[in-house]
């Protein structure tokens, strides 16, 4: 069982020490925030590609990297990270060939159905109470696009210092390759001016 060898595994982790090398505080030495996916192909690439180690910054994850609205836990951990973790910048990271460009909001429904997790009137509650499952459980078409909308999401936010630079890339799954959407430090220029 997966679990029982994670826990054997950690035993002898921690009786080594192995953790030693990965010691850190809680405030990121590169100051910065980082929001991507949570992609399996992006756990050890994301971090090599940008050069941070443990320590260097907070990376928030989750599926697509999307940013679902201006209150929602990426934005609180945001907001968390700039103004009680000292992050400085906000770096918005999508990647090609993302799961989530190719989410298929009816199927997932229907596998809900078919695994017998819900019912056709619990779907109708939720949908009566406000909730479109539907588009909730959509991913996003573009990443670029999607890239551009956090962007624009978390620059705008009420609750975001207009002098933080806020960049937006998308990166390559397989290579780390970075294109640059948005160069957050540009962005300030244009709006001072």
């Amino acid at each position: 069982m997966l679990l029982q060898e994670i826990l054997e595994y950690n035993e002898q982790f921690v009786q080594d020490k192995k953790y030693l090398p990965n010691e850190a505080t809680k405030m990121p030495k590169k100051r910065m925030v980082v929001v991507s996916c949570m992609d399996a192909r992006l756990i050890e690439l994301l971090p090599k590609a940008l050069d941070i180690h443990d320590g260097d910054a907070k990376v928030i994850r989750n599926a697509g990297g999307k940013i679902a609205s201006p209150f929602d836990s990426v934005m609180q951990s945001v907001v968390a990270s700039v103004y009680d973790l000292n992050a400085d910048e906000i770096f918005l990271i999508g990647h090609h060939r993302c799961g989530a460009s190719q989410s298929n909001p009816k199927g997932t429904i229907q596998k809900m159905l078919d695994r017998g997790v819900t019912t056709p009137e619990i779907l109708s509650a939720i949908e009566y109470a406000g909730v479109d499952l539907e588009k909730w459980l959509f991913g996003f078409h573009n990443v670029e696009d999607l890239t551009q909308a956090n962007v624009d999401l978390v620059r705008n936010h009420p609750l975001i210092p207009k002098d933080v630079p806020v960049h937006g890339l998308v990166i390559d799954p397989h290579t780390g390759k970075l294109e640059l959407v948005v160069d957050g430090y540009k962005a300030l220029n244009e709006m001072q001016h």
